[in-house]
């Protein structure tokens, strides 16, 4: 379950497919997903039965999921700053706007917020049945461990995950260039050109 807070969050603040230019990717697909959630949250927050609900408030806290989520509002300055950065035309204003976006961003962001907004998506995706299995699960020994081990293996995980696509990456572009002289003396020509400017 903390795996889900997790995906939520980062979904809610990045999704907007990687395929877009980083600019649009970054900070303005990221405003305008915020804005999304917060309207689909309220037209949903009372769509769903009030015991389901308390189950899954019960469900959310018994996995950790609040904790999670302060930790990753905490850690977002470092890990999306560069994004926003990348966004803006360069100039001496992005640091000092930037630090001031991050001040009012995270005053915006609270847990309980955000846990209205996935209460919703878990009522809609399990019975009740199914999310008081989940609490007796975690309240298990078995499943205390798994709470315990899942941000360790999600992280060593997604190390290997970046590695592995960093080097499928090299590869791929090595096999282009052998097989596509043409494209390699392109490359050396436009980073000649970029040297010149």
């Amino acid at each position: 379950m903390n795996l889900s807070a997790a995906v939520t969050l980062w979904l809610m603040l990045l999704s907007s497919g990687s395929a877009k230019p980083a600019a649009e990717t970054s900070f303005a697909s990221a405003t305008r997903t915020l804005q999304a959630a917060a309207t689909s949250t309220q037209a949903s927050e009372t769509s769903t039965d009030p015991a389901k609900d308390a189950s899954i408030h019960k469900l959310l806290d018994l996995t950790g999921t609040s904790k999670l989520m302060l930790q990753t509002i905490g850690n977002m300055k470092t890990t999306i700053r560069p994004l926003v950065l990348s966004s803006l035309p360069v100039g001496e204003y992005r640091e000092k706007l930037v630090d001031l976006f991050f001040e009012r961003f995270q005053t915006k962001l609270d847990t309980a917020t955000l846990i209205n907004l996935i209460v919703p998506i878990y009522a809609k995706h399990l019975s009740q049945d199914e999310i008081d299995g989940l609490i007796k699960f975690y309240q298990t020994p078995l499943g205390q461990k798994t709470l315990s081990v899942v941000p360790q293996i999600l992280n060593e995980a997604q190390l290997a995950g970046k590695e592995f696509g960093e080097k499928a990456g090299r590869d791929a572009m090595t096999e282009v260039l052998q097989e596509h002289p043409d494209l390699r003396e392109a490359i050396v020509q436009a980073a000649a050109a970029t040297k010149k400017q």
